[in-house]
């Protein structure tokens, strides 16, 4: 099973707890600190596509990306018929984003670049994300710490719903930065009996030095943190940042990026 394909199913169930329209709310605050009017949004790692179908509902123009299949079928899903012009929907990887122009912001929520567990791959999304966010356009994300990914070291989780439960386990490396979640998710089928599947997810941890210097070498700048969903700085310890850096002016060849296409790219 590949990994997310069972996941994709319950994911919104287990994530009920998120506050995705508060999220919204200080991404749309956070929107403010560009340089240009935010219309055209690309929301990276969508995932099921929560914060998609919200944004669009504001009346931004959506692109939503992910790698995983059964995650963007989900995203879909949801958004159809919904109010709002329909998203374009791209199934790609985040080091291998490839639009068709430019973007006013990217978005990359719920620590998903975490999940990138290697250094240059954080380095090549931050190249690609420059080369499709416009000239003076904004890139948020948030990250959990490593003092955040630290704590998960040893810990069990359950998550219980009437027809879906699911444990999971934390194990976290020091010498490799490297968290390994192991998940055991139990759905209860037609017929009353329970369909257990297994995944695994890794995440690696990042400092702020690291993200903040890769993201000059890629060449965003006014780059500013966080705390999670406040307009201040990071407190010692906290365990979710928000990052937003400025994409630098120097001029591109790419047009703004239509509403025109679907599928791989």
């Amino acid at each position: 099973m590949s990994a997310y394909e069972a996941l994709a199913g319950v994911y919104d169930r287990l994530t009920e707890d998120v506050g995705y329209e508060r999220r919204a709310d200080y991404l749309e605050k956070l929107f403010k600190k560009s340089r240009l009017p935010v219309r055209m949004v690309l929301d990276l790692a969508c995932g099921t596509g929560s914060m998609t179908e919200i944004l669009m509902g504001r009346g931004y123009e959506m692109i939503a990306a992910d790698a995983s299949p059964d995650m963007l079928s989900a995203a879909r899903e949801k958004t159809e018929g919904k109010d709002g012009i329909p998203p374009v929907f791209l199934n790609q990887s985040m080091p291998e984003l490839d639009l068709y122009g430019t973007v006013d912001a990217a978005v990359c929520c719920l620590d998903s670049l975490n999940y990138l567990t290697s250094p240059r791959e954080v380095q090549r999304t931050f190249q690609r994300l420059r080369l499709f966010i416009a000239p003076s356009g904004i890139l948020i994300f948030d990250v959990l710490s490593p003092s955040g990914l630290q704590e998960l070291d040893g810990q069990v989780f359950l998550d219980e719903r009437e027809d879906v439960y699911c444990v999971w386990r934390a194990e976290y490396e020091k010498r490799s930065h490297i968290c390994t979640y192991w998940m055991d998710i139990f759905t209860q089928r037609a017929d009353g009996a329970w369909e257990r599947s297994v995944e695994e997810h890794r995440e690696r941890a990042y400092t702020v030095e690291e993200l903040r210097t890769w993201l000059m070498e890629a060449g965003f700048t006014h780059i500013r943190t966080y705390g999670d969903c406040r307009m201040s700085a990071p407190r010692e310890g906290e365990r979710r940042i928000y990052f937003t850096a400025i994409r630098g002016q120097e001029d591109l060849s790419l047009p703004a990026a239509g509403n025109k296409k679907e599928g791989n790219h």
